[in-house]
C-alpha cells in the first residue's frame, strides 16, 4: 500500500492527473457500496485524497461515500447528463484528488433500457476511460461464480473488466473454492480480493434505499473536510440544529475498522496496477465544451449575490451537489435552514429551494413548527420564488398522511394531501418540458431528472393550480405533472440542473427580481 501511495502522489504531482477506477456490481445489493467505502477508507488512511462519484441519480449512497472520503460526492448519470457535461464535471472535481472511485449503479450493464447502455455503469466507464472492478456476492456460490464472471466479462468487448472482488465470503475454504474456479476458467482475470461477511458494517435501509449517513445514530453526518465548488461551508442546517456532540455512524473508529477490513481482504497492490488515469486531460478533449464549469457569477446576466434559502435537515436532504454549485455560479448566495428546527426563514432570503427527503418520517415535527410553515406560505403568497421537489412539494400541500393513516398539517400553499403507501408509486427517469414561462425559464425549456416516491396525491382540486410540466418517461409516455402558482413550481421530479444549466440562472434572476420589487415596496 505504501508503494501505491508514493506512486499516486508522484504521478499526481508531476502530471496533474489522477488515477481512478469504477467499482461495479453484478446487481443491486451485491456489496459494491461497502466495497467502495472500504477502498475509500483504506486510501484515506494512507493519506490519499479520495474523490468519490456515484453513477446514477441516487442521493443516498453519496452521503456515505462523502462521510468516509471527507469530500462531497457527485452524481454522474449518462441518461440525465450529456457526455460533455459528464467529462467536465469529472475533470472539475477530480483535479486535486489522488485517486477517484466511481461507484456504479445496479448491475454493471443496467440502465434506462434493456437494449442499450444509456445510464449504465458500463457506459460511464467507457466515457471516462476507466477500468472496471466487478463486485460479486459470493454467498452460496462456488464454481458458478466463475460462470457468472465470464458472462459479465464477455458481454461487452469494448469494456475493460480489470478484476473481480468477491464479497460475503464465508471463510478460508469458501475463498479457496472460488480461487480454484477462477484460476481454472478465468486465469487471466485477477482476483483482487475476498471480503468476509461483516454484519457490523452492513448499512441499514428504509423504503427509499439505504439510510442517509446523517440519519444513522440520529445525528448529523460529518461534514466533508475539504471545500469544493458549490460546497456547503457549514455542512448541515440552521443554527438551531447544529448538534455536533453526538457520535456519527462513520466516526474515526468505524472508518478505521472499515479500512482494516479492506486492507486485509483486498489486494491493494493489484488495484494500484489496474487503476489508471482518465483518457482525457481537459474537458474540451471530449468534444465541444459547455459553460457548466465556469466560475460563479461568470455568465452574462447572472444575479449579483441574491440570497436563496435551501432547506437542509433530515426531512429535506436530497440535493444534487451540482445543482447547488450551478446556483452559486449563477450568482446566488446559498444559506441553509431547517424547516424542522428553525422558526423563521434566513435573513434577506429572496428565494427558496425545498429538496426531497423524508418529510413523512418527521411529519409531526414539521406540523408542530407552525411559525416556519406560516413563514413559507406567506413568502410564497408574497411572490417569493419557490422551487420544490418531491418531499419539498409534499411539504407545500395542505396535509401529509403517514403509513399509519395519521394526518398532519403542512404549509397549505396547495390544497390536497400526500399519502404514504407501502409500495413505491413511481420510479424512473423523466424528461420535463416547462408548460409556461416561470422561475426555471421560458415555456418549452427541457430538463431531465428522476422520480422515485412512495407517496401519492389525494383530494387535489383541478382548479387550484396549473400543471407545471409536461413529463415523459423513458418509454415515451407523456403526462402533465407538478404544481405552478405565481412564482412557485413544485413536482415529484428531482431535476438535475446540469441537464440544462440556464435553469439555475433563470431561478436566481427570478429571485433577484423579487428582491428588487420587495425593496421598492419597503
Amino acid at each position: 500500500m505504501t508503494a501505491y501511495c508514493d506512486q499516486v502522489g508522484q504521478d499526481n504531482g508531476s502530471s496533474g492527473q489522477v488515477r481512478g477506477l469504477v467499482v461495479a456490481g453484478t446487481r443491486s445489493g451485491c456489496g459494491k457500496t461497502l466495497t467502495t467505502l472500504g477502498l475509500a477508507a483504506a486510501f484515506r488512511e494512507h493519506g490519499l485524497r479520495v474523490q468519490g462519484f456515484k453513477v446514477g441519480p441516487d442521493f443516498i449512497d453519496p452521503t456515505h461515500l462523502a462521510a468516509v472520503s471527507g469530500r462531497f460526492v457527485h452524481n454522474l448519470d449518462g441518461w440525465i447528463l450529456s457526455r460533455d457535461v459528464i467529462l467536465e464535471l469529472f475533470h472539475l472535481y477530480a483535479g486535486d484528488a489522488d485517486v477517484c472511485l466511481v461507484e456504479g449503479v445496479m448491475g454493471l450493464f443496467d440502465g434506462a433500457s434493456g437494449s442499450e447502455e444509456s445510464g449504465s455503469t458500463a457506459q460511464m466507464a467507457k466515457w471516462l476511460g476507466l477500468p472496471v472492478v466487478l463486485v460479486v456476492d459470493a454467498r452460496s456460490q462456488g464454481r458458478s461464480a466463475a460462470a457468472l464472471v465470464r458472462g459479465f466479462r464477455d458481454f461487452d468487448p469494448e469494456l475493460r473488466l480489470a478484476g473481480v472482488i468477491f464479497s460475503q465470503v464465508g471463510g478460508p475454504s469458501h475463498e479457496a473454492l472460488i480461487r480454484e474456479a477462477m484460476s481454472t476458467y478465468l486465469p487471466d482475470l485477477p482476483c483482487l480480493g475476498f471480503l468476509p461477511r461483516r454484519p457490523d458494517l452492513v448499512l441499514p435501509s428504509r423504503h427509499l434505499g439505504l439510510v442517509m449517513a446523517a440519519d444513522l445514530d440520529g445525528s448529523p453526518a460529518e461534514k466533508p473536510s475539504e471545500d469544493v465548488p458549490g460546497g456547503m461551508s457549514d455542512g448541515m442546517v440552521g443554527a438551531e440544529n447544529q448538534d455536533r456532540e453526538h457520535p456519527v455512524f462513520w466516526d474515526s473508529q468505524r472508518r478505521e475498522g472499515l479500512a482494516a477490513w479492506a486492507e486485509q481482504g483486498l489486494d491493494l497492490e493489484w488495484i494500484q496496477r489496474i487503476s489508471k488515469r482518465p483518457v482525457f486531460t481537459n474537458p474540451a478533449s471530449a468534444g465541444q465544451a459547455t459553460d457548466s464549469a465556469l466560475p460563479p457569477g461568470s455568465l452574462p446576466g447572472a444575479a449579483s449575490g441574491v440570497t436563496i434559502g435551501v432547506a437542509r435537515d433530515p426531512a429535506f436532504c436530497f440535493y444534487y451537489q451540482e445543482n447547488l454549485r450551478l446556483l452559486e455560479r449563477a450568482g446566488a448566495r446559498l444559506v441553509f435552514f431547517s424547516p424542522l428546527a428553525d422558526k423563521r426563514l434566513p435573513e434577506d432570503v429572496a428565494g427558496l429551494y425545498l429538496g426531497g427527503g423524508y418529510p413523512e418520517l418527521s411529519s409531526a415535527v414539521l406540523a408542530a413548527n407552525r411559525p416556519m410553515r406560516e413563514a413559507i406560505r406567506k413568502a410564497a403568497q408574497d411572490g417569493m420564488p419557490v422551487y420544490a421537489e418531491c418531499g419539498g412539494m409534499m411539504y407545500l400541500l395542505s396535509e401529509l398522511e403517514d403509513v399509519d393513516g395519521k394526518r398532519f398539517p403542512m404549509v397549505g400553499l396547495f390544497p390536497g394531501r400526500a399519502r404514504m403507501f407501502s409500495r413505491f408509486q413511481a420510479l424512473g427517469y423523466r424528461k420535463v418540458e416547462l408548460l409556461a414561462e416561470g422561475v426555471l425559464g421560458p415555456a418549452g425549456t427541457m430538463l431531465r431528472g428522476h422520480e422515485f416516491h412512495y407517496s401519492g396525491l389525494e383530494e387535489i382540486s383541478e382548479n387550484a393550480y396549473d400543471p407545471a410540466f409536461r413529463v415523459e418517461d423513458r418509454r415515451g409516455r407523456a403526462s402533465l405533472a407538478g404544481f405552478r402558482r405565481g412564482n412557485v413550481v413544485a413536482s415529484y421530479v428531482h431535476l438535475h440542473f446540469g441537464s440544462h444549466p440556464p435553469a439555475a440562472g433563470a431561478f436566481t434572476r427570478a429571485c433577484e427580481r423579487y428582491a428588487a420589487n420587495r425593496n421598492q415596496r419597503i
